[in-house]
């Protein structure tokens, strides 16, 4: 954007706070501009025909929501739900419409931005139809850490309940909750509470790998 469009864009934009547990957005809902996260985590889930969450991803810090609903002119296909207190930025749709018709660059930025996603979901696609519930599960472990840190003690900084996990790798929260047991009786993580430290990298690697 040239200085006067990223002018005319912080000048529109709103401060907005959500508490854990508040819904940014839901699923079917009409948007009238995109949410850029300055802090915090949100869930990005899909109701199933089940009426079981799934989670397609976690949005954290610089990322955008809500954007393809609104380009598209279509409700959310999505629910985005806070799961730490999060800071964002919201946008009018009006604002990143009016660029868009206006200054190619920023289009195919936004179209680069918006590929980038669909890669993302093949990903997703291709987790869920090859791997085992333990690979996926030994896998987000991986993912939570490199991600979003650990905390002093060493454990997860992103504590994730046992059925956001579940619905993270598409399983049953029994199944997660049984996995898990089994990971900390063979020394891969050790838990206190919600709290998950990763042990062991090399064993989660060894069951990522499928040996």
């Amino acid at each position: 954007m040239s200085k006067d469009e990223l002018k005319k864009v912080s000048d529109s934009k709103i401060s907005k706070t959500f508490k854990k547990g508040e819904a940014i957005f839901e699923e079917g809902d009409r948007l009238d501009g995109v949410y850029c996260v300055k802090d915090g985590v949100s869930k990005l889930s899909k109701l199933s025909a089940n009426g079981k969450d799934q989670i397609i991803k976690l949005a954290t810090k610089g990322e955008i929501l809500g954007q393809r609903s609104v380009i598209a002119e279509e409700s959310a296909n999505l629910s985005a739900i806070a799961i730490k207190d999060m800071d964002l930025c919201f946008i009018p749709k009006e604002s990143i419409l009016h660029t868009l018709n206006t200054n190619p660059s920023f289009a195919v930025e936004v179209l680069r931005h918006m590929a980038n996603d669909l890669r993302e979901a093949d990903d997703v696609i291709v987790n869920f139809s090859q791997k085992t519930v333990k690979q996926r599960i030994a896998e987000a472990f991986i993912y939570l850490r490199d991600t979003f840190g650990e905390d002093k003690e060493g454990y997860l900084t992103l504590s994730l309940s046992r059925e956001d996990m579940s619905n993270v790798v598409g399983t049953a929260t029994e199944s997660t909750i049984r996995i898990i047991s089994e990971f900390k009786k063979k020394g891969m993580i050790e838990t206190s509470g919600k709290k998950i430290r990763i042990v062991s990298q090399p064993k989660l690697e060894t069951v990522i790998s499928g040996l």
